[in-house]
């Protein structure tokens, strides 16, 4: 099966929901001429990383950002991997990535399990538990946020359950534009996926991020890649492409698990 993917890569507005809600309707209209299945948006895009605030900021168990979501998907019949956002819920605060489906349905949702201390996102943030595996158009895809892409196993063990489609939402730095590149390839090859990777752009008081999102295919060719700026990036993918390198390198029927613990 093919998709048409469109990642929007979008400046992030620090801690200005209504504005970021706005900026991220007029890209979603932008994005939608070049008839995707399937868009994308990255980390994060309702606060940035206000962190301190987000007690107050975010949103209340992601009501406000799903139902944005949804309206999106019924109105232009498009699947959306709603990156993710600051969810308050009764523990404290999540940073949840949010899948809907063309039909306005809350398919998933997946709580970043790895949360990155370089920038505090301990201090202000609850880990999750559960993994990023979801269906689309009967198709087995997973998600996951930023710095979960540095855990080979983590990754590993979503296409190990059948995930044909890696996506992976960021805010990702500047500095470690050459780690996120990497990263990305090699997460695709090593799991004969494609890896649909959305970054923000831009800059926040305390941090400038890299861009460049990716589409890369099963091989670990980069089909589509963004430059730093504020940009739609858009390609098609191919799943029979995963089913066919599957076939040809079998790395999944020879894997040996009861020996890597």
């Amino acid at each position: 099966m093919k998709f048409t993917i469109a990642c929007i890569q979008m400046d992030i507005a620090f801690g200005d929901s209504s504005k970021n809600y706005q900026l991220a309707e007029k890209l979603i209209e932008q994005a939608v001429i070049e008839k995707p299945d399937i868009i994308v948006l990255p980390e994060l895009w309702t606060t940035g990383y206000d962190l301190t605030r987000l007690d107050t900021i975010a949103d209340k168990n992601a009501l406000e950002t799903i139902k944005f979501l949804k309206k999106a998907a019924k109105k232009y019949h498009v699947h959306m991997v709603g990156g993710s956002v600051a969810n308050r819920v009764d523990t404290g605060v999540m940073n949840t990535l949010l899948i809907i489906n063309k039909e306005g349905k809350l398919v998933h949702e997946y709580n970043k399990l790895h949360l990155f201390k370089l920038m505090d996102e301990h201090l202000h943030l609850k880990a999750g538990t559960e993994k990023g595996l979801f269906k689309l158009a009967d198709c087995q895809f997973a998600g996951v946020i930023c710095y979960d892409i540095r855990f080979p196993e983590w990754i590993r063990s979503h296409t190990a359950q059948g995930a044909e489609a890696l996506f992976v939402v960021a805010e990702w730095p500047a500095p470690r534009l050459a780690h996120w590149r990497a990263l990305l390839i090699a997460r695709a090859i090593e799991n004969q996926c494609y890896v649909i990777a959305c970054n923000r752009s831009g800059a926040d008081p305390n941090n400038e991020f890299a861009g460049h999102s990716m589409i890369i295919d099963p091989w670990g060719e980069v089909i589509a890649e963004a430059g730093k700026n504020e940009e739609i990036l858009t390609a098609v993918v191919d799943l029979g492409l995963v089913k066919d390198i599957r076939k040809q390198i079998p790395v999944f029927t020879d894997r040996k698990p009861e020996y890597y613990n």
